[in-house]
């Protein structure tokens, strides 16, 4: 395939050229841009998980900082990808224009979006991974986690982008971002099973729990860190590809009406 000016970048190329202008521009102050985020679920931690953890000693089996830990490695995630594909998406479509200039360069919508979402979960990696390592140095966490927390964190962060960027094409004010944050990521960290075990809840409650993206991964990650696996390790896996798929799918036929019109 060609184009006027010769061939055409591979589909890779297209949508790793989107990743690597975010990853610059990220990268300028990634003091600044990374050390908030980064520092929130250590706040949580020490401060939820030590005050909690003189009246509970244990839950799921495990010590209770341990199981607070392993849920807060991916809000990190949660809340990076979050944050990026809502408010960060906004500003570069209204207010920056960048992605009418991204745009005039061989990238499709498609390749744009897809791009941002692929941003989106190197960036759950990375703070998924970092958030691991401090707490494996304060000797909570096993080093084996090393193995299983990148992906998993990588996994969360796609599909809390693909989720931000559908609710990003319905937003005509950033304002409206608001509802989204505030009304359902910041609870999703209560109902998800990262403070307590979702069999302290209500009955209705576990179903609306079930619902929940966050839900999944932290109940993979919980049982691939002490390698008890049982039937649910499939339901999780298959709800975070059709979640991620479908959010995708339905984010990039939506918002591609915003960026070609």
């Amino acid at each position: 395939m060609k184009n006027g000016n010769g061939p055409c970048p591979s589909f890779w190329h297209r949508i790793s050229s989107v990743w690597y202008r975010h990853m610059k521009v990220y990268t300028k102050n990634i003091v600044t841009n990374g050390f908030p985020p980064f520092l929130e679920p250590l706040i949580f931690l020490f401060g939820i998980g030590l005050g909690l953890g003189n009246y509970v000693s244990t839950m799921e089996g495990v010590p209770y900082i341990q199981f607070l830990s392993l849920g807060l490695i991916l809000t990190s995630a949660m809340f990076t990808a979050a944050f990026e594909c809502t408010y960060g998406t906004y500003v570069r479509l209204e207010f920056e224009k960048v992605y009418d200039g991204m745009l005039g360069a061989p990238l499709t919508a498609t390749d744009l979006l897809l791009g941002e979402i692929l941003w989106c979960g190197t960036k759950g990696l990375f703070f998924a991974t970092a958030v691991l390592t401090v707490i494996s140095i304060f000797g909570i966490l096993p080093i084996k986690l090393f193995l299983i927390v990148p992906i998993i964190g990588f996994l969360t962060g796609i599909m809390f982008a693909a989720l931000s960027l559908l609710v990003t094409s319905f937003v005509n004010d950033i304002n409206q971002f608001n509802f989204y944050s505030t009304g359902f990521i910041s609870p999703m960290f209560f109902f998800s099973g990262v403070v307590f075990s979702l069999g302290s809840l209500p009955p209705i409650l576990r179903i609306i729990a079930e619902l929940l993206p966050l839900t999944h991964t932290v109940r993979l990650l919980r049982m691939l860190s002490v390698m008890q696996l049982n039937s649910m390790v499939l339901v999780d896996i298959g709800y975070i590809v059709i979640f991620t798929v479908v959010m995708s799918y339905l984010a990039i036929r939506q918002l591609k009406k915003r960026l070609i019109s």
